[in-house]
């Protein structure tokens, strides 16, 4: 039942999402008086975390991607494995208290004529909250370009979020497709785990960074320029780059012709190196045209080429997924992202957050806590 009560405060905030983002702005809030319910569809915290591949690790370092209250251990070591980021977040719930519905999806939220927000769940539920975060995540929907010819393809497809390991590869002629971050290390790791031959097709070369340099991690350089001039950064970023990253024009893959920052202001964030690097120069990676179409069990690039791989693993990012829970709220921009991501609430839609919608080069596990403390205060404060 519905509650009818005008006064906001008998009723929780809800926080959709029971990810790092989700939870680091539970916390936040019940340090600060006011109650928060997670909403998490799945049957666990963490469920991206769950179902990413093996080898992942953290491209931030521990000490800087703890969320709130709670400091990861350090026998995690510096660069933290997937595995541990899910105990980690399990811990997280645990220690705060968190008050935790799984099984429960939201389909979509509206705004009450008294001020609530009205949340329409599984099971026909109707749930009204003060306030409502929303933390369902930068990498929700896996997205497939609409290639030509995709529907007729006979070799085997799928999308990087379910690639787990190289195993089932062995021996296999794989393309990865994206080179950002997940192509990059997807493309290494199948390399280092026995297929017979990895191709990397590139649409946009990517800017390519160590993970740190003489024990100076890149997070923490991105953290610092984040406020400087762009062609200030696009320019130390084209020296660093030639001090620490080998030319790779004759195998493939050129530097780039366009600024590190220019690009991350457009949301490209830069390749950090886990293996690519060494892969690509000892030919076990090799860089290729964009995929333009598919022929049967043919992939044409580009440049023409027309290749026969066994599989074809789409590194080609994700969506928000998030009009049908709030598009008819006026608060996405044409690409279906929160046009107030943070710890501002749209103009229209006083009491509605976002958070993890973004991809900050400073590090996105840091950006959620700093997000979760400001949400937060301004949630328990009224404003």
């Amino acid at each position: 039942m519905v509650t009818t009560s005008h006064d906001t405060s008998v009723h929780p905030v809800y926080v959709i999402g029971g990810g790092p983002g989700g939870l680091a702005a539970a916390a936040a809030l019940r340090t600060r008086g006011v109650r928060a319910v997670v909403l998490e569809k799945s049957d666990a915290v963490g469920a991206s975390w769950r179902g990413h591949y093996d080898r992942l690790r953290l491209h931030t370092t521990r000490r800087l991607s703890a969320l709130p209250g709670l400091p990861m251990p350090r026998s995690f070591g510096r660069w933290v494995a997937r595995a541990d980021v899910v105990r980690y977040l399990e811990k997280y719930a645990e220690v705060h208290e968190l008050e935790l519905v799984t099984g429960v999806e939201v389909d979509r939220i509206e705004r009450a004529d008294d001020g609530t927000w009205l949340l329409h769940a599984t099971g026909g539920r109707r749930l009204t909250g003060r306030a409502v975060v929303v933390a369902t995540g930068y990498n929700h929907t896996p997205r497939l370009p609409d290639w030509p010819g995709l529907e007729g393809f006979t070799g085997e497809l799928l999308h990087a979020s379910a690639y787990r390991n190289p195993a089932p590869y062995a021996s296999k002629d794989v393309l990865v497709v994206g080179a950002g971050n997940t192509g990059a290390e997807l493309a290494a790791d199948l390399a280092e785990g026995g297929a017979a031959r990895v191709r990397l097709a590139i649409r946009t070369v990517p800017h390519i960074v160590r993970r740190s340099t003489a024990g100076w991690p890149a997070q923490r350089t991105g953290i610092l320029v984040r406020r400087l001039p762009v062609r200030l950064v696009d320019a130390a970023g084209r020296l660093l780059a030639r001090v620490a990253v080998p030319d790779l024009t004759a195998h493939g893959l050129p530097r780039p012709d366009t600024g590190l920052y220019s690009r991350v202001r457009e949301g490209a964030i830069p390749v950090q190196d886990v293996g690519l690097i060494d892969a690509i120069r000892a030919g076990r990676v090799e860089p290729v045209a964009a995929v333009e179409s598919f022929d049967g069990a043919e992939v044409v690039l580009a440049d023409g080429t027309r290749l026969t791989p066994d599989t074809v693993v789409a590194a080609t990012g994700y969506r928000r997924g998030l009009e049908p829970l709030v598009g008819h709220l006026g608060v996405l921009d044409d690409r279906g992202r929160p046009r107030t991501p943070g710890p501002v609430s749209p103009p229209n839609a006083p009491g509605l957050y976002f958070t993890g919608f973004t991809n900050p080069i400073s590090g996105m596990l840091r950006e959620l806590a700093r997000d979760a403390e400001r949400i937060a205060r301004r949630i328990a404060s009224g404003r």
